[in-house]
């Protein structure tokens, strides 16, 4: 195993998006947050979970298997875990591994024959992944867990929106970043890390891990956000243990880019939920600006979206929905935005509509605010084209 230097331990923190999760847990659910911390709750879930593991697995003595359980205490020790282990071999044939979280335990599965297709530093960092769950887990008292905890139960109910589904699904692929770089810190690379992520996904005996790298990076190339739903594709994972190994700078933003895209009306999470509601209510506030007439009827529309808007709020910086920040289907979100105050007005629609047009250009959302004049408003193409030219023109 190549030596860890205590930098290395030290980067294993949660990424942004299990704080930033956490923290909106907290404040907007707070009662289903200190319900999901009670240590009876916690009781109830670790009791079940050690009877179904008794139950579906063999468990693996210290005496029968010294070599994964010296592997298992090798990987504690890198990363600063002192629980009792205890290790189990589940009857499913796929090539995996996972860990029980129970306080306090280390409780790991290994599933179908990975611990026969590992060399030793693979072991290792496998260790080192499942490990950093409980790292994870354990954190900030348990905070990271209990979020996992409660996107995962709300899934349960009937009630659950696509915001839960997607911040669940979110929650899950960070969190697999987070336990890829707990692998790479206990087996001293990223090699041995990446090789258990293909031969887990192939079965395949040997891997070069370089190889396969070059090959992450060919696929990435395409910019795609991924369509994981609890692990990221490999190559994502692959690609994103890489750059954070090697402290490239702008990991962060990439991490951002290929697991939570841009801003999507169809594909929002808790988080940009809150998101587009702030930039709705701000993108308002610069339309009744660039208005520059007043008018109450688009007035009282804008306050059946926020009716505690003020005079004086800051205004949106169009940049901020410009560009790739929003796909296409949030841009189409703004123009019918600004349809419902055009139409409010018949008596300054001409002057209003040319304000939509301008914006429209000014966030590259010309040729669909064409489009969606003529699909649903009716305008003929002679009419909307003329809009545009005036607004080019005004501009």
């Amino acid at each position: 195993m190549g030596e860890v230097t205590e930098t290395a331990t030290d980067r294993l923190i949660p990424l942004e998006y299990h704080e930033n999760l956490v923290a909106y847990l907290r404040r907007e659910e707070r009662a289903v947050w200190e319900w999901s911390q009670s240590a009876d709750v916690r009781k109830q879930q670790a009791d079940e979970m050690r009877d179904a593991m008794l139950r579906q697995t063999y468990r693996m003595e210290p005496e029968s298997h010294p070599e994964v359980y010296a592997s298992c205490h090798a990987a504690m020790e890198t990363l600063g875990i002192q629980a009792p282990v205890t290790l189990y071999q589940a009857a499913d044939g796929m090539m995996n591994a996972a860990l029980c979280f129970i306080p306090g335990e280390v409780h790991l599965i290994f599933y179908g024959p990975i611990l026969e297709k590992l060399s030793g530093e693979e072991l290792l960092a496998l260790m080192g992944h499942e490990l950093a769950h409980y790292r994870l887990w354990t954190a900030d008292d348990g905070s990271f867990y209990n979020a996992s905890r409660i996107l995962d139960h709300s899934l349960s109910y009937r009630e659950a929106t696509p915001s839960h589904r997607e911040s669940a699904r979110l929650f899950s692929l960070h969190t697999e970043l987070f336990a890829d770089r707990g692998a790479a810190i206990v087996s001293g690379g990223t090699a041995a890390a990446i090789s258990v992520l293909v031969k887990t996904m192939t079965g395949i005996a040997s891997v070069d891990p370089a190889a396969y790298l070059r090959q992450a990076e060919e696929l990435d190339i395409k910019a795609e956000r991924s369509d994981g739903q609890s692990h990221p594709e490999v190559f994502l994972r692959a690609r994103a243990l890489d750059q954070w190994w090697r402290e490239v700078e702008s990991a962060g933003d990439w991490i951002n880019q290929r697991l939570c895209g841009p801003i999507s009306i169809e594909a929002l999470d808790l988080l940009r939920q809150n998101e587009l509601s702030d930039l709705t209510r701000r993108f308002f506030v610069r339309l009744l600006a660039d208005m520059g007439i007043q008018s109450d009827e688009v007035s009282t529309q804008i306050r059946r979206y926020f009716p505690d808007l003020r005079e004086g709020e800051t205004p949106m910086d169009l940049a901020t929905i410009s560009g790739d920040q929003i796909d296409d289907a949030t841009r189409n979100y703004f123009i019918a935005l600004m349809f419902d105050c055009v139409m409010a007005d018949p008596d300054a629609r001409d002057e209003l509509m040319l304000v939509a047009a301008k914006t429209a250009k000014s966030i590259g959302a010309g040729e669909l605010f064409v489009e969606a004049l003529k699909r649903d408003l009716k305008w003929t193409k002679a009419a909307a084209d003329k809009l545009v030219a005036q607004a080019a023109k005004a501009a």
